[in-house]
Protein backbone atom coordinates (compact mmCIF):
# COMPACT_ATOMS: atom_id res chain seq x y z
CA UNK A 1 0.00 0.00 0.00
CA UNK A 2 1.28 3.39 -0.83
CA UNK A 3 2.81 5.56 2.03
CA UNK A 4 -0.14 8.27 1.37
CA UNK A 5 -2.51 6.98 -0.88
CA UNK A 6 -4.54 8.88 -3.38
CA UNK A 7 -8.19 8.65 -2.64
CA UNK A 8 -10.91 9.88 -5.16
CA UNK A 9 -14.52 10.46 -2.97
CA UNK A 10 -16.96 9.46 -5.84
CA UNK A 11 -20.65 10.62 -4.75
CA UNK A 12 -23.65 12.42 -5.61
CA UNK A 13 -24.73 11.05 -8.62
CA UNK A 14 -28.25 11.43 -10.42
CA UNK A 15 -30.26 9.00 -8.51
CA UNK A 16 -33.43 10.13 -6.14
CA UNK A 17 -30.75 9.48 -3.08
CA UNK A 18 -28.16 11.86 -4.37
CA UNK A 19 -28.69 14.62 -1.59
CA UNK A 20 -28.18 11.79 1.04
CA UNK A 21 -25.21 10.78 -0.97
CA UNK A 22 -23.58 13.96 -0.54
CA UNK A 23 -24.33 13.96 3.13
CA UNK A 24 -22.25 11.08 3.34
CA UNK A 25 -19.40 12.50 1.31
CA UNK A 26 -19.55 15.26 3.87
CA UNK A 27 -18.79 13.23 6.12
CA UNK A 28 -15.85 10.81 4.79
CA UNK A 29 -14.12 13.56 3.66
CA UNK A 30 -13.56 15.11 6.75
CA UNK A 31 -12.39 11.40 8.26
CA UNK A 32 -9.97 11.15 5.23
CA UNK A 33 -8.35 14.50 5.42
CA UNK A 34 -8.42 14.36 9.18
CA UNK A 35 -6.47 10.64 8.55
CA UNK A 36 -3.95 12.27 6.18
CA UNK A 37 -4.70 11.01 2.80
CA UNK A 38 -4.82 12.77 -0.30
CA UNK A 39 -8.31 13.41 -1.13
CA UNK A 40 -9.93 14.28 -5.04
CA UNK A 41 -13.73 14.92 -4.62
CA UNK A 42 -15.27 13.78 -8.08
CA UNK A 43 -19.40 14.14 -8.45
CA UNK A 44 -19.41 11.51 -11.69
CA UNK A 45 -22.70 13.56 -12.69
CA UNK A 46 -20.93 16.13 -13.57
CA UNK A 47 -18.77 14.69 -16.10
CA UNK A 48 -15.25 16.26 -16.61
CA UNK A 49 -16.14 19.40 -15.08
CA UNK A 50 -15.84 19.44 -11.23
CA UNK A 51 -15.94 22.56 -8.95
CA UNK A 52 -12.97 24.15 -7.46
CA UNK A 53 -14.72 25.22 -4.42
CA UNK A 54 -15.00 22.12 -2.03
CA UNK A 55 -18.72 23.17 -0.24
CA UNK A 56 -19.90 23.72 -3.62
CA UNK A 57 -19.83 19.75 -4.08
CA UNK A 58 -21.80 19.05 -0.96
CA UNK A 59 -24.60 21.55 -2.15
CA UNK A 60 -28.28 20.23 -2.32
CA UNK A 61 -28.64 22.37 -5.54
CA UNK A 62 -26.12 20.85 -8.27
CA UNK A 63 -24.01 23.90 -10.47
CA UNK A 64 -24.42 21.87 -13.58
CA UNK A 65 -27.10 19.74 -14.97
CA UNK A 66 -26.53 16.29 -14.33
CA UNK A 67 -26.94 13.30 -17.08
CA UNK A 68 -25.85 9.54 -16.43
CA UNK A 69 -23.47 10.23 -20.05
CA UNK A 70 -21.71 12.22 -17.62
CA UNK A 71 -20.55 9.04 -15.64
CA UNK A 72 -18.83 8.18 -18.74
CA UNK A 73 -16.74 11.52 -18.83
CA UNK A 74 -15.62 11.51 -15.86
CA UNK A 75 -14.36 7.98 -15.09
CA UNK A 76 -12.74 8.21 -18.50
CA UNK A 77 -11.13 11.85 -18.23
CA UNK A 78 -7.80 12.79 -16.41
CA UNK A 79 -9.51 13.29 -13.09
CA UNK A 80 -8.61 9.60 -12.12
CA UNK A 81 -5.25 9.53 -13.92
CA UNK A 82 -3.39 9.37 -10.43
CA UNK A 83 -5.97 7.48 -8.68
CA UNK A 84 -4.58 4.76 -6.33
CA UNK A 85 -8.93 4.05 -4.79
CA UNK A 86 -12.17 5.35 -5.75
CA UNK A 87 -14.12 5.65 -2.47
CA UNK A 88 -17.63 5.22 -3.68
CA UNK A 89 -20.32 6.79 -1.67
CA UNK A 90 -22.78 6.85 -4.38
CA UNK A 91 -26.31 5.39 -3.41
CA UNK A 92 -28.67 3.72 -5.39
CA UNK A 93 -28.99 3.34 -9.20
CA UNK A 94 -25.74 4.07 -11.42
CA UNK A 95 -23.45 3.94 -8.01
CA UNK A 96 -24.70 0.83 -6.02
CA UNK A 97 -26.08 -1.63 -9.15
CA UNK A 98 -22.99 -2.36 -10.68
CA UNK A 99 -22.47 0.62 -12.87
CA UNK A 100 -19.99 2.67 -11.45
CA UNK A 101 -17.93 -0.31 -10.29
CA UNK A 102 -17.60 -1.55 -14.34
CA UNK A 103 -16.26 1.66 -15.11
CA UNK A 104 -13.40 1.98 -12.52
CA UNK A 105 -12.83 -2.04 -13.59
CA UNK A 106 -12.22 -0.95 -17.28
CA UNK A 107 -9.75 2.32 -16.03
CA UNK A 108 -7.91 -0.84 -13.62
CA UNK A 109 -8.94 1.56 -10.32
CA UNK A 110 -9.19 -0.19 -7.29
CA UNK A 111 -12.93 0.68 -5.25
CA UNK A 112 -14.83 0.80 -1.68
CA UNK A 113 -17.49 -1.88 -1.73
CA UNK A 114 -18.67 -4.96 -3.48
CA UNK A 115 -17.55 -6.24 -6.90
CA UNK A 116 -19.79 -5.35 -10.00
CA UNK A 117 -21.99 -8.54 -10.13
CA UNK A 118 -22.76 -8.75 -6.02
CA UNK A 119 -23.32 -4.94 -6.30
CA UNK A 120 -25.85 -5.38 -9.24
CA UNK A 121 -27.57 -8.59 -7.68
CA UNK A 122 -27.79 -7.36 -4.09
CA UNK A 123 -29.82 -3.76 -5.44
CA UNK A 124 -32.10 -6.68 -7.26
CA UNK A 125 -34.71 -7.23 -4.65
CA UNK A 126 -36.24 -10.16 -6.65
CA UNK A 127 -32.77 -11.82 -7.34
CA UNK A 128 -31.58 -11.16 -4.06
CA UNK A 129 -34.39 -13.14 -2.61
CA UNK A 130 -34.29 -15.91 -5.01
CA UNK A 131 -30.89 -16.11 -3.59
CA UNK A 132 -31.38 -15.94 0.03
CA UNK A 133 -33.79 -18.59 -0.22
CA UNK A 134 -31.36 -20.65 -1.86
CA UNK A 135 -28.86 -20.42 1.10
CA UNK A 136 -31.09 -20.28 3.63
CA UNK A 137 -31.88 -17.26 4.61
CA UNK A 138 -35.14 -16.64 5.53
CA UNK A 139 -37.10 -13.86 3.71
CA UNK A 140 -40.85 -12.96 3.57
CA UNK A 141 -42.86 -14.10 1.08
CA UNK A 142 -43.31 -12.10 -2.55
CA UNK A 143 -43.56 -12.27 -5.93
CA UNK A 144 -42.68 -9.20 -8.53
CA UNK A 145 -44.35 -7.73 -11.64
CA UNK A 146 -43.70 -5.81 -14.37
CA UNK A 147 -45.82 -2.66 -16.28
CA UNK A 148 -47.96 -4.96 -18.32
CA UNK A 149 -50.13 -5.67 -15.16
CA UNK A 150 -53.71 -6.48 -14.32
CA UNK A 151 -54.75 -4.77 -10.79
CA UNK A 152 -57.07 -7.74 -10.08
CA UNK A 153 -54.95 -10.61 -10.80
CA UNK A 154 -52.11 -8.81 -8.83
CA UNK A 155 -54.88 -8.40 -5.78
CA UNK A 156 -55.98 -12.10 -6.35
CA UNK A 157 -52.55 -13.34 -6.07
CA UNK A 158 -51.55 -11.43 -2.66
CA UNK A 159 -54.42 -12.49 -1.34
CA UNK A 160 -53.57 -16.28 -2.18
CA UNK A 161 -50.35 -15.94 -0.97
CA UNK A 162 -49.94 -13.74 1.96
CA UNK A 163 -53.27 -11.15 2.42
CA UNK A 164 -52.82 -7.65 3.46
CA UNK A 165 -51.44 -6.10 4.45
CA UNK A 166 -48.41 -6.24 1.95
CA UNK A 167 -45.51 -3.86 1.07
CA UNK A 168 -45.50 -2.58 -2.77
CA UNK A 169 -41.86 -1.27 -3.28
CA UNK A 170 -39.54 -0.60 -6.82
CA UNK A 171 -37.27 -3.54 -7.27
CA UNK A 172 -34.07 -1.66 -7.53
CA UNK A 173 -33.89 1.56 -5.36
CA UNK A 174 -32.66 2.34 -1.75
CA UNK A 175 -33.75 4.64 0.90
CA UNK A 176 -37.91 3.26 1.14
CA UNK A 177 -38.19 5.55 -2.26
CA UNK A 178 -41.30 4.49 -3.64
CA UNK A 179 -42.61 1.99 -0.84
CA UNK A 180 -46.03 1.94 0.32
CA UNK A 181 -47.38 -0.61 2.93
CA UNK A 182 -50.97 -1.34 1.32
CA UNK A 183 -53.64 -1.98 4.05
CA UNK A 184 -56.38 -3.20 1.53
CA UNK A 185 -56.81 -3.96 -2.35
CA UNK A 186 -58.11 -0.45 -2.51
CA UNK A 187 -54.65 1.02 -2.18
CA UNK A 188 -52.99 -1.39 -4.36
CA UNK A 189 -53.18 0.39 -7.69
CA UNK A 190 -52.22 3.77 -6.15
CA UNK A 191 -49.10 2.16 -4.42
CA UNK A 192 -48.34 0.37 -7.93
CA UNK A 193 -48.37 3.66 -9.39
CA UNK A 194 -45.72 5.29 -7.12
CA UNK A 195 -43.03 2.35 -7.46
CA UNK A 196 -43.10 2.17 -10.94
CA UNK A 197 -42.12 5.75 -11.09
CA UNK A 198 -38.62 4.28 -10.25
CA UNK A 199 -38.49 1.24 -11.67
CA UNK A 200 -39.69 -0.86 -14.57
CA UNK A 201 -39.82 -3.75 -11.98
CA UNK A 202 -41.96 -3.67 -9.05
CA UNK A 203 -41.97 -6.06 -5.85
CA UNK A 204 -45.10 -7.26 -3.77
CA UNK A 205 -43.87 -8.51 -0.59
CA UNK A 206 -45.77 -10.23 2.82
CA UNK A 207 -45.71 -7.89 5.59
CA UNK A 208 -43.72 -8.97 8.56
CA UNK A 209 -45.05 -7.36 11.55
CA UNK A 210 -42.86 -6.80 14.54
CA UNK A 211 -39.52 -5.14 14.75
CA UNK A 212 -36.88 -3.35 12.22
CA UNK A 213 -33.36 -4.63 12.59
CA UNK A 214 -29.57 -4.54 10.84
CA UNK A 215 -26.69 -5.87 11.13
CA UNK A 216 -23.44 -4.56 9.64
CA UNK A 217 -20.80 -6.72 8.29
CA UNK A 218 -17.10 -5.40 8.38
CA UNK A 219 -14.18 -7.92 6.84
CA UNK A 220 -16.30 -10.60 7.30
CA UNK A 221 -17.76 -10.33 10.39
CA UNK A 222 -21.18 -9.18 11.95
CA UNK A 223 -21.50 -6.39 13.98
CA UNK A 224 -23.52 -6.07 17.09
CA UNK A 225 -27.61 -6.05 16.01
CA UNK A 226 -28.99 -2.57 16.09
CA UNK A 227 -32.35 -2.27 16.54
CA UNK A 228 -34.27 0.79 14.47
CA UNK A 229 -37.48 2.45 16.55
CA UNK A 230 -39.01 4.60 13.77
CA UNK A 231 -41.80 7.27 15.05
CA UNK A 232 -43.93 5.96 11.66
CA UNK A 233 -45.20 2.45 11.68
CA UNK A 234 -42.20 1.54 9.06
CA UNK A 235 -38.67 3.20 8.57
CA UNK A 236 -39.74 5.06 5.66
CA UNK A 237 -38.00 8.45 3.75
CA UNK A 238 -38.59 10.90 6.35
CA UNK A 239 -37.70 9.11 9.89
CA UNK A 240 -34.23 8.00 8.31
CA UNK A 241 -33.41 11.32 7.58
CA UNK A 242 -35.10 13.47 9.95
CA UNK A 243 -33.90 13.64 12.83
CA UNK A 244 -35.43 12.72 15.99
CA UNK A 245 -37.74 10.67 14.11
CA UNK A 246 -36.44 7.42 15.19
CA UNK A 247 -34.35 5.85 18.23
CA UNK A 248 -31.40 3.29 17.62
CA UNK A 249 -30.69 0.68 20.03
CA UNK A 250 -27.39 -0.87 19.69
CA UNK A 251 -26.53 -3.43 20.94
CA UNK A 252 -30.43 -4.49 20.16
CA UNK A 253 -31.97 -5.35 23.63
CA UNK A 254 -33.55 -9.19 22.78
CA UNK A 255 -32.30 -12.46 23.73
CA UNK A 256 -28.78 -13.39 23.11
CA UNK A 257 -30.24 -16.37 20.59
CA UNK A 258 -32.31 -14.23 18.97
CA UNK A 259 -29.04 -11.88 18.00
CA UNK A 260 -26.53 -14.49 17.15
CA UNK A 261 -29.52 -16.31 14.75
CA UNK A 262 -29.67 -12.32 13.53
CA UNK A 263 -25.96 -12.00 12.58
CA UNK A 264 -25.32 -15.47 11.37
CA UNK A 265 -28.31 -14.94 8.71
CA UNK A 266 -26.92 -11.46 8.13
CA UNK A 267 -23.87 -13.51 6.55
CA UNK A 268 -25.44 -15.70 5.43
CA UNK A 269 -26.88 -13.39 3.40
CA UNK A 270 -23.57 -11.26 2.39
CA UNK A 271 -21.91 -14.04 1.27
CA UNK A 272 -24.26 -15.51 -1.00
CA UNK A 273 -24.80 -12.50 -2.62
CA UNK A 274 -20.94 -12.03 -2.87
CA UNK A 275 -20.57 -9.03 -1.17
CA UNK A 276 -17.01 -7.63 0.26
CA UNK A 277 -15.41 -5.51 2.63
CA UNK A 278 -18.51 -3.87 3.93
CA UNK A 279 -22.07 -3.72 4.13
CA UNK A 280 -25.10 -3.95 5.49
CA UNK A 281 -28.38 -6.36 5.62
CA UNK A 282 -31.48 -5.08 6.63
CA UNK A 283 -34.57 -7.44 8.78
CA UNK A 284 -37.91 -7.45 10.08
CA UNK A 285 -38.26 -9.46 12.79
CA UNK A 286 -41.38 -10.56 14.13
CA UNK A 287 -42.96 -11.20 17.69
CA UNK A 288 -41.50 -14.69 18.04
CA UNK A 289 -38.11 -13.33 17.12
CA UNK A 290 -37.77 -14.79 13.94
CA UNK A 291 -35.71 -12.86 11.24
CA UNK A 292 -37.00 -12.00 7.74
CA UNK A 293 -34.18 -10.85 5.31
CA UNK A 294 -35.57 -7.71 3.70
CA UNK A 295 -32.09 -6.57 1.79
CA UNK A 296 -28.43 -5.90 1.61
CA UNK A 297 -27.12 -2.65 1.38
CA UNK A 298 -23.99 -2.66 -0.25
CA UNK A 299 -22.62 1.08 -0.13
CA UNK A 300 -24.51 1.78 3.04
CA UNK A 301 -25.28 5.29 4.36
CA UNK A 302 -21.93 6.91 5.94
CA UNK A 303 -22.67 10.06 7.70
CA UNK A 304 -21.14 10.15 11.10
CA UNK A 305 -25.12 9.37 12.35
CA UNK A 306 -25.89 6.42 9.71
CA UNK A 307 -26.20 2.71 10.66
CA UNK A 308 -23.54 1.26 10.26
CA UNK A 309 -20.69 3.87 12.05
CA UNK A 310 -23.83 3.60 15.38
CA UNK A 311 -22.53 -0.59 14.94
CA UNK A 312 -19.17 -0.13 14.39
CA UNK A 313 -19.00 2.58 17.44
CA UNK A 314 -20.59 -0.10 19.66
CA UNK A 315 -17.62 -2.24 19.61
CA UNK A 316 -15.51 0.67 19.62
CA UNK A 317 -14.30 1.59 16.37
CA UNK A 318 -14.88 5.58 15.80
CA UNK A 319 -15.96 6.94 12.92
CA UNK A 320 -12.39 7.89 11.09
CA UNK A 321 -11.18 4.37 12.07
CA UNK A 322 -14.03 2.78 10.41
CA UNK A 323 -13.21 4.59 7.00
CA UNK A 324 -9.74 3.86 7.43
CA UNK A 325 -10.41 0.27 7.40
CA UNK A 326 -12.16 0.51 4.73
CA UNK A 327 -9.57 2.37 2.90
CA UNK A 328 -7.06 -0.08 3.99
CA UNK A 329 -9.02 -3.55 3.51
CA UNK A 330 -10.10 -2.13 -0.14
CA UNK A 331 -6.15 -1.58 -0.78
Amino acid sequence: MPDKPRIALLFGGTSPERIISKRSAASVYSAIKNLGYNCKLINPAYGEFQPEKTEVFFMDEDPVEISNRNYVKAINSELLDDIDLAFIVLHGKWGEDGTIQSLLELRGIKYTGSRVLSSSISIDKDMSKILFLHYGVQTAKWFSIDKNYDNGSIIKTIEDQFGFPAVVKPNDQGSTVGLSICENSSQVEEALKLSFQYSDKVIIEEYIPGREMTVAILDNKALPVLEIKPKHGIYDYECKYTTGMSEYIVPAEIPKEAAERLQSQAMLAFNALGCQTFGRIDFRMDNNFEPFCLEANTLPGLTSTSLVPKMAKAVGISFEQLVDRIIRLSL
